[in-house]
């Protein structure tokens, strides 16, 4: 872990930087829904920030280890869109948390509404980088790589394209729930519903394909028609989540309900 994080942060010191802050944010803003009341739709406020800053992490991190093989690549234009990008909408989200006021879906007032198209937009600008970064790993050739990890790199950015998109389905319905009103649950931090359809259950799948699919296909897989594979049924997986959702059913249902069925 230690020989990473060194790597990490000599391929690119910025968003190592970057991501680390968010890795501190996320830690205060998990203590403060385990130490504060505020709740927003029956959750602690808090935990949609610690959610919203840990992604970023994770997707800062993968990034900056991933553009580091791309050859004359703009890599401080990259860097510094992403964090304004994301960076904005971490403390945007973390204001109205302490406020207890929505940030998403919030069409209030003038203020909000703009807010929130605000954060459409950053949200949107950052994923086309991303696609952008995925065509050049389509348009480039990487010798120096193992075949099935550039695959994996491809596949995983692909995958996240997607399902960051598939968040204009929650945008548009100012919910992201299908059966009733931004239901959530008590499934650990994560807060989806098990009671109706869920559209953050393909949406987190799918965004962590970035992340989940070249580090199991270089250290587990070792193989490109592996890698494929798997990538597909990976993709599949968040299709059928979303098709589930879409339909009004929970991806865990409570047990009263499946006592009910059976």
């Amino acid at each position: 872990m230690i020989d990473f994080i060194q790597n990490l942060k000599a391929r690119n010191e910025t968003l190592f930087y970057f991501g680390l802050t968010c890795l501190i944010l996320s830690i205060l803003f998990l203590i403060l829904a385990k130490t504060t009341a505020r709740q927003v739709y029956g959750v602690n406020a808090w935990y949609k920030p610690f959610k919203f800053a840990f992604s970023t992490l994770t997707f800062a991190w993968a990034m900056a280890w991933y553009c580091n093989y791309l050859p004359d690549f703009n890599i401080r234009l990259f860097n510094w869109s992403i964090i304004i990008l994301l960076g904005f909408e971490i403390v945007y989200i973390a204001i109205q948390a302490s406020r207890g006021q929505l940030s998403h879906y919030n069409l209030s007032t003038g203020f909000y509404s703009a807010m929130y198209s605000l954060m459409a937009l950053a949200a949107t600008l950052a994923t086309l980088y991303t696609a952008y970064v995925g065509y050049l790993f389509f348009k480039n050739s990487f010798p120096d790589l193992p075949t099935h990890y550039v695959w994996a790199i491809r596949f995983g950015i692909i995958i996240f394209v997607i399902f960051s998109f598939e968040g204009f389905a929650m945008g548009s319905r100012l919910n992201h729930s299908v059966g009733a009103l931004n239901d959530n649950s008590n499934l650990f931090i994560i807060g989806w519903s098990k009671t109706v359809g869920d559209l953050r259950v393909s949406h987190f799948i799918g965004m962590h394909a970035l992340q989940v699919l070249p580090i199991l296909s270089y250290y587990f897989l070792k193989n490109t028609k592996l890698t494929v594979g798997l990538s597909i049924i990976y993709g599949l997986l968040a299709l059928l989540t979303l098709i589930q959702a879409l339909q009004g059913r929970p991806l865990i249902k409570q047990k009263d309900e499946v006592t009910q069925t059976l």
